[in-house]
């Protein structure tokens, strides 16, 4: 039987689908869909009316400052998921691409893919279709095997650590919804445009909570002093990794309580205690471009990995050019 690809951009209209990677998720497809500024897309093939693959992408609102103005943009992390070993994946691929590019680049000005699984991820069918790839860089946090992940931290970090400890701060996990209101108030104030230009509304991390923790999905870290929040990190689970989405803390303000530092050793502590076999810090930046937040978490000892994103522009004269500079 045929191929049959299925769009859906409303909740209510999604099957219950099989499934484990939390980026393709319908809980995640719902996360957004409750987010203001995104439109989720979710991509589902079957044969003879059985799931064999999908593909969640996010449309999203992007404000530029200058020239000012509002451009919608599409992110799809990784190349989805698919349920049938002896279907031909590579093939499979293409057919989604090809309608999620069709119908997404119908509302928005580009379509970014990243995280992929390796740099030979989906080539031919992005060539196909007319992406141009960027060389990007990942950085990843062994922890499984018989050497400690905290073996591999500078010196330095593990000392600030100690000290933040020592000067009062405490680290936990969220419980509760004013906990992650006053978390995501925090840390959109605190945030670096360095780290990423993008940050969602504070109902994405309230439906974090009610889609992703409830299920274990994911967690919240928050690091406290005194009673106050000033720090804290989100950390997603799909699979055997972990992800490090979001972190931040007030450093200025509680230097000596080392906020951020604290964050992101919980994320790791709590990864490993887990059994989870990586950690992976979201956007750390381009190979050829200084990025602070590279800088900050390669001190945890992560290994710098290099890898492609994908890029597919609505403008045919502007993507041509594109493609002609990174051939």
């Amino acid at each position: 039987m045929a191929l049959k690809l299925t769009t859906y951009v409303r909740g209510s209209e999604v099957p219950e689908l099989p499934g484990s990677n939390t980026f393709h998720s319908t809980e995640l497809f719902h996360v957004y869909e409750a987010t203001p500024g995104y439109t989720p897309v979710l991509i589902v093939a079957s044969q003879d009316g059985k799931p064999v693959a999908k593909l969640l992408a996010a449309i999203r609102k992007s404000v530029r400052m200058f020239p000012p103005g509002i451009i919608k943009r599409c992110e799809v992390y990784g190349s989805g998921e698919y349920f049938d070993s002896e279907i031909d994946k590579e093939t499979l691929f293409q057919e989604m691409l090809q309608r999620l590019t069709e119908e997404v680049l119908q509302h928005c000005f580009l379509i970014e893919f990243r995280n992929l699984e390796n740099n030979m991820t989906g080539y031919k069918a992005f060539c196909a279709n007319r992406y141009f790839p960027i060389t990007w860089l990942r950085v990843r946090n062994s922890l499984h095997g018989t050497v400690a992940y905290d073996s591999r931290f500078s010196p330095s970090r593990i000392r600030q650590i100690k000290k933040g400890l020592k000067a009062g701060a405490e680290v936990r996990e969220a419980s509760s919804e004013e906990e992650i209101r006053q978390f995501a108030q925090m840390l959109h104030r605190v945030y670096s445009s360095k780290i990423r230009r993008h940050f969602p509304s504070i109902a994405f991390f309230m439906q974090l909570e009610k889609h992703f923790l409830e299920q274990r999905m994911g967690k919240i870290f928050i690091v406290y002093y005194k009673g106050k929040i000033i720090g804290g990190s989100v950390c997603v689970y799909s699979g055997k990794d972990a992800y490090l989405w979001f972190s931040g803390g007030m450093r200025k303000t509680y230097a000596r309580q080392y906020p951020g530092i604290l964050a992101v050793w919980k994320a790791l502590d709590d990864a490993t205690r887990q059994g989870f076999e990586h950690l992976e810090f979201m956007d750390v930046g381009l190979p050829f471009q200084k990025h602070g937040y590279r800088d900050f978490v390669l001190r945890f000892g992560g290994k710098q990995i290099s890898t492609r994103r994908w890029f597919r522009f609505r403008w045919e004269w502007l993507n041509k050019l594109l493609i002609r500079v990174y051939k």
